[in-house]
């Protein structure tokens, strides 16, 4: 009994573990031997020349239907079969570490949430890690959530949408596309679907496997660029997320930081958030062409003192901005669970500097910027004019940052500046005072960025 009680506690759980036969059992004996294996190479022969000193001591330790069959002679039938038994589970948890890793890259896979609202510049951004060949990415897929789901109004609807897209967005970084079957109406049909939201601006869905050839006479919602691809397989989509290193997705409809404190510290994930904000300013303005019918009031209010501005409209712009200062000040408080975790950027210094800010944003993320990478960013910001469409990626990134400047009318931008003014002091948007300051391109509304934004 001397031996049985000098066996080590983990060992005894171990060959406990080894006994059960459900999946949950054998999950626990996966990690044991994982422990076992990275850090006791040596265990495996110590417990074999005790049991070689001892075999009954082990009978009396494992009297059950499962346990290793015993010898006439009370000894164990064969010492080779548990070596072996632990060979192949150290050669099992050695294949599970490469498909987690992807295809032998001993690199950590990483996951990363590019955090913006609309109007700030995120599809252009997105699209530095678009182009990175080992990365999954995913665009907006969070909208067809926000279609189907209807929230009641009142202060929990927040909150609500805010825990839906959450753990929405865990399963996609975990590439559990199966999750958005039950949001993409109409409802896909053996895991086909042409409805998959701007599909054309997630490389990874219009590319080889998930390209697939292209029926005649199928109608497709949204479909690829570049070429012509079959329904979106959403069983292939997987595949390929698992195939690839790391998983990147960008989001303008996640706006509390508080909310992701899960999927941080969750240990299937190694995630990087990014928030990206922009001059509310700019934003108003962008808004006000790319979504003309909502901002109707707006527009005749500055161009014509008709209409007057809405009470509720102004509280709206207000609670953006508070939601976006509120989520940066928690990440730039540095706490623990996020540490090393968040990174803030302003679209701005993007556009002023955008391959030192992809740099900046891949180093934080800790990936490899590829000459690909780095090709687009010199195609698609020195343009000699911007792209056609609201949603273009192609810019002269230097000259139009400030545009909105000579668009927007000053009394709106004072409407801005008076809701936003907490937030903008604390991104380093400066206040125009007057029509010509607001104009005058050798005044800068922009401080510089500070250093502490990389947490």
């Amino acid at each position: 009994m001397e031996i049985r009680h000098s066996l080590p506690q983990d060992f005894r759980e171990l060959l406990y573990c080894l006994k059960m036969r459900s999946k949950y059992a054998i999950l626990l004996v996966f990690v044991v031997g994982l422990v076992i294996i990275e850090k006791e190479n040596n265990f495996i022969s110590r417990v074999s020349d005790k049991l070689k000193q001892s075999p009954q001591a082990l009978a009396e330790a494992n009297s059950t239907e499962a346990s290793p069959q015993l010898t006439e002679n009370g000894s164990l039938a064969s010492l080779q079969e548990l070596d072996a038994a632990f060979s192949q589970l150290r050669s099992h948890l050695r294949n599970i570490t490469l498909q987690l890793v992807g295809d032998g890259d001993t690199r950590p896979r990483r996951h990363v949430l590019l955090m913006a609202t609309t109007r700030t510049g995120s599809s252009f951004v997105g699209e530095f890690f678009n182009q990175q060949g080992s990365i999954f990415y995913l665009f907006e897929p969070l909208w067809h959530i926000e279609r189907t789901v209807t929230f009641e109004p009142g202060g929990a609807n927040a909150v609500g949408s805010a825990l839906v897209y959450r753990d929405v967005l865990k399963q996609l970084l975990l590439c559990d596309l199966y999750i958005l079957e039950s949001f993409i109406s109409p409802a896909p049909e053996d895991h086909l679907t042409p409805f998959m939201f701007r599909r054309g601006s997630s490389r990874s869905l219009c590319e080889d496997p998930v390209c697939t050839s292209s029926p005649k006479k199928v109608f497709e919602k949204y479909h690829c660029k570049n070429r012509r691809c079959g329904p979106l397989n959403i069983t292939l989509a997987v595949e390929a997320c698992r195939q690839k290193q790391h998983v990147a997705l960008k989001t303008v409809r996640i706006r509390q930081l508080e909310f992701l404190q899960p999927l941080v510290e969750d240990p299937r994930l190694d995630i990087r958030i990014i928030q990206l904000v922009r001059d509310p300013r700019a934003v108003l303005a962008s808004r006000m062409v790319a979504f003309s019918g909502k901002y109707e009031t707006w527009k005749k209010w500055a161009s014509e003192g008709e209409a007057p501005l809405h009470e509720e409209e102004v509280q709206r712009l207000r609670g953006n901005c508070e939601s976006i200062r509120l989520s940066a000040e928690l990440g730039l408080r540095r706490p623990g669970w996020l540490r090393g975790r968040y990174m803030l950027v302003r679209y701005e210094d993007v556009a002023r500097a955008p391959l030192q800010k992809a740099e900046e944003m891949y180093r934080f993320a800790g990936l490899p910027l590829t000459p690909q990478v780095k090709e687009w960013i010199g195609k698609n910001t020195q343009a000699p004019h911007d792209g056609s469409g609201v949603y273009s990626t192609r810019k002269n990134s230097s000259e139009q940052f400030e545009k909105w400047r000579f668009s927007i009318p000053f009394k709106l931008a004072q409407v801005v500046q008076d809701a936003c003014a907490p937030a903008m002091q604390l991104f380093g948007y400066k206040l125009a005072s007057s029509p010509a300051a607001l104009a005058n391109r050798s005044f800068s509304l922009l401080e510089e960025a500070q250093p502490s934004w990389v947490t």
